[in-house]
C-alpha cells in the first residue's frame, strides 16, 4: 500500500507538471518615451519550446493600484494564466501599467506615456524577443478594470495593431471614480496623468471609452465585454453596451453574478481567451491544435 501511494503521488506530480508546463519570463522593456525601464511578465506555452512556428499573443492588462504581476499572483488559481497559455497555445503578455495610468499618454507629464509604451515599445520588444505572429491578425488585448478601459481604449485608437479586444469589469467611464468616497485619493493618484486638472470630470469623460462608441463602430474589431452584476462599474458597462447596440456594433456582452473581485476575473478570463481563439482560428493562426 505504501508503494502504491508513492507511485500515485509521483503520477499526480507528473500530471501537474504536464498540465501547467508553461514557462514564465520577466521581460525588461526600456521605454524611450518615459526614460525608464519597466517589467512585463510573459507566459510561454509548453508547445513554444517544441516548435519553430510563430505564436499569437494576448496582451493582458492589470487594474488600478496594481502592477504587471497581478494576474500571476492574485487569482485564486495561481496557475490560471499558465493553463490557458498551454490550452490554447498562445503567448500571454502582462505589461506594466503603473497604479493609475489608465494606459493613457499624459498631456502634461512625459514620465507617464503608457499608450505609447504599450502600443510601440512593449509590442516591439515582444515581437523581437519571441517567435510571434507580428501583425494584427495574431494579436489580441484584454484586461480588468483600469486594464479593461486600457484594452478598449488602445485597440480603439490602434486598430492596426489588434484583431480583437476585451474588457472585464472595465472602468469604461473614468468619471465614475470621482463620485466615490475616495475621490480625493483618485484626484491625487491621477495627477501624474492630468496634472492640476486631475479633478476635472469633463477631462475624465473626454478620455473614457464611453466616448468612443463611434470609433469602435468604424474599426469593426470583434469585442467581448463582461461585468459582475454587483460591481460598482456595472452601470457604465451597461451604458457602453447600449451605445454599441444603438450603433449596431457587433460585440459579445455578458453580465454574471459577482463583484469587483479576483474570483470574478478568474472566472471571466477563460471566456475571453475562448472568444479570442475563435477569431485567431478564423485568421488562420495556429492558436489551438
Amino acid at each position: 500500500m505504501k508503494k502504491f501511494k508513492m507511485l500515485l503521488s509521483a503520477f499526480l506530480l507528473c500530471m501537474t507538471t504536464m498540465t501547467y508546463a508553461a514557462k514564465v519570463d520577466t521581460l525588461q522593456v526600456a521605454s524611450t518615451a518615459m526614460g525608464k525601464t519597466y517589467k512585463a511578465a510573459v507566459v510561454l506555452p509548453n508547445s513554444y519550446s517544441k516548435s519553430k512556428t510563430a505564436f499569437p499573443v494576448m496582451y493582458l492588462l492589470h487594474g488600478a493600484y496594481g502592477h504587471f504581476s497581478d494576474w500571476l499572483k492574485n487569482t485564486p488559481n495561481k496557475k490560471l494564466v499558465h493553463g490557458l497559455a498551454d490550452q490554447y497555445n498562445i503567448i500571454i503578455v502582462m505589461p506594466e501599467g503603473e497604479t493609475f495610468s489608465f494606459y493613457l499618454d499624459s498631456p502634461v507629464n512625459k514620465e507617464s506615456q503608457f499608450e505609447t509604451f504599450i502600443t510601440q515599445e512593449v509590442i516591439q520588444k515582444v515581437d523581437k524577443t519571441y517567435r510571434t505572429i507580428s501583425n494584427r491578425n495574431g494579436r489580441v488585448i484584454t484586461g480588468l478594470s483600469m486594464g479593461g478601459h486600457g484594452a478598449l481604449y488602445l485597440s480603439g485608437r490602434h486598430p492596426d495593431l489588434f484583431c480583437a479586444a476585451g474588457s472585464m469589469s472595465g472602468a469604461v467611464d473614468m468619471s465614475v471614480m470621482l463620485n466615490r468616497d475616495s475621490s480625493a485619493q483618485v484626484v491625487k493618484l491621477m495627477q501624474p496623468v492630468f496634472g492640476d486638472k486631475s479633478g476635472s470630470t469633463e477631462l475624465y469623460e473626454q478620455n473614457s471609452v464611453l466616448r468612443m462608441a463611434d470609433k469602435l463602430k468604424s474599426n469593426k474589431l470583434p469585442i467581448i465585454i463582461d461585468c459582475g452584476v454587483d460591481d460598482f462599474l456595472i452601470e457604465p458597462n451597461r451604458e457602453l453596451h447600449r451605445r454599441l447596440v444603438y450603433n449596431k456594433v457587433d460585440h459579445d456582452y455578458t453580465e454574471r453574478p459577482g463583484a469587483h473581485t479576483w474570483d470574478y476575473w478568474e472566472n471571466s478570463l477563460p471566456y475571453h481567451v475562448l472568444f479570442f481563439n475563435k477569431i485567431l482560428l478564423k485568421n488562420q493562426v495556429p492558436a489551438k491544435k
